[in-house]
Parts: structure tokens; C-alpha cells; sequence
């Protein structure tokens, strides 16, 4: 039976629309909240900021990663069609080209011409796409995936400290919602640093520290509007 291999780069696509629409929901919408919350504004008030700024955030995640990974699928099939136009025109040099990659990869000039020539004739495009290009299944650009994967988890970020705002006491909803979103975060970072093969402790802390700062500058920049106010 033949042995199936399982790497962690056939998850790379998903996984960094993924975390990074979470953390930017969890981030944004806490930050948002605890920055309205500083300014002495209602509890309504601070819900009715926090889901506009889930709604917002969520579609403009998904805007914004389909239109840059739709620009690098763009850019994938200018190179596959100007590769293509090549081995139409001038084969002899590709072949060579190829047969070339393969030497400085460590094969000597005579396997590496033999390998060039089996996998040109196998496909040519193929080859050349993967071994000159960098393309691949697993790395190639999935514009409406990553734009539906940043959506959703931002969406779930966002719902978390919108679920503290509305159960948190009133005299503690700054405290409540700015620690417990940092425990998501914490959690958030040390699982994708785990599910993509790093540190869980490195991941969880730098995803923490960041959203530390952000909860904290938008804290003191809701505190001085409101004490203007």
C-alpha cells in the first residue's frame, strides 16, 4: 500500500488566512471595545461599536485577501503562460535551462540531462513550473479560500470579546474583556505555532504582546476623548 505523506506546507495557505483573520478579530474587536468603553460610553453603545466593527472587519478581510492572493494567482499564470509560450518557441534551451537547475541541485551533467529529458517528455510545463518557477499544489494561490478562511475566523475572533462585553459586569467590562482576550490570544498563537510545526510558548507570547499594545493605546486614546468630551 503506498505510504501517504502528510507536510506542514500543504497547510500554509489555509492556516495564515486563518490566524491571521482571528487574531486580527480578536485584536480589532477587543481593541475597539475597550477603547469605547474608556471614553465612559454605554454598554449599549459599546456593543452596537463592536459588532459594527466585526461586520467591517470580517468583510474587509475577505476583500482584501482575495484581492492580494488573486493578484499572486495573477502573477502564477502570467509566468505559467510566458513558460509555456518558451517551450514553444525555443525547446532546445529549456531543456537545457532544466537539465541546468538539476546540476546545481547536486546531480552530475549526465543524469541531470536524463532527467530533464524523461520529465520534459513526461510534461514539460510541469516541470518547469515546479522546478524553475517554485509553483506547487500545496503553495498555490486559492484567492476564494483564503478570502472565505479570513472572513470566518475573524468573525469568531471578533464574537469573543463581544460575548465578555455583554456577560462582564459593567464596573469590570474593560478588565474582563481586555484579559480574556488575551488568554485567546494566547491560546490562538500557541495553536497555529503548534499546528505549523513551531514553539507553542514563542508563538502564544508574541500574538499576546502585540495585542496587549493594541488594547492598551487605543484604552488611553478612548480615556482622553471621553475625558474631553
Amino acid at each position: 500500500m503506498p505510504h501517504r505523506e502528510r507536510h506542514r506546507t500543504e497547510r500554509i495557505g489555509w492556516l495564515r488566512a486563518a490566524v491571521l483573520g482571528a487574531n486580527d478579530g480578536i485584536v480589532s474587536t477587543a481593541s475597539l471595545v475597550v477603547g469605547v468603553a474608556a471614553a465612559d460610553a454605554t454598554r449599549h453603545d459599546v456593543l452596537v461599536a463592536g459588532v459594527a466593527g466585526l461586520v467591517a472587519g470580517a468583510m474587509s478581510m475577505a476583500a482584501g485577501e482575495y484581492v492580494s492572493v488573486s493578484s499572486q494567482a495573477d502573477t502564477e499564470r502570467a509566468d505559467l503562460e510566458r513558460e509555456r509560450a518558451e517551450l514553444a518557441t525555443d525547446p532546445t534551451s529549456e531543456l537545457a535551462e532544466l537539465a541546468g537547475i538539476y546540476e546545481k541541485r547536486g546531480l552530475d551533467p549526465s543524469l541531470a540531462a536524463q532527467v530533464a529529458r524523461q520529465l520534459t517528455t513526461h510534461d514539460a510545463l510541469a516541470a518547469h513550473a515546479r522546478d524553475e518557477l517554485g509553483h506547487s499544489d500545496a503553495l498555490s494561490a486559492r484567492p476564494v479560500q483564503a478570502g472565505l478562511a479570513s472572513a470566518g475566523t475573524f468573525a469568531a475572533g471578533a464574537a469573543m470579546p463581544l460575548l465578555i462585553t455583554v456577560v462582564a459586569p459593567g464596573a469590570y467590562l474593560i478588565p474582563a474583556v481586555a484579559g480574556a482576550s488575551l488568554g485567546f490570544l494566547a491560546l490562538l498563537g500557541g495553536l497555529a505555532a503548534y499546528v505549523g510545526g513551531a514553539g507553542a510558548t514563542r508563538g502564544a507570547l508574541r500574538v499576546t504582546f502585540w495585542g496587549a499594545l493594541a488594547m492598551a493605546l487605543t484604552a488611553g486614546v478612548g480615556a482622553l476623548f471621553g475625558t474631553v468630551a
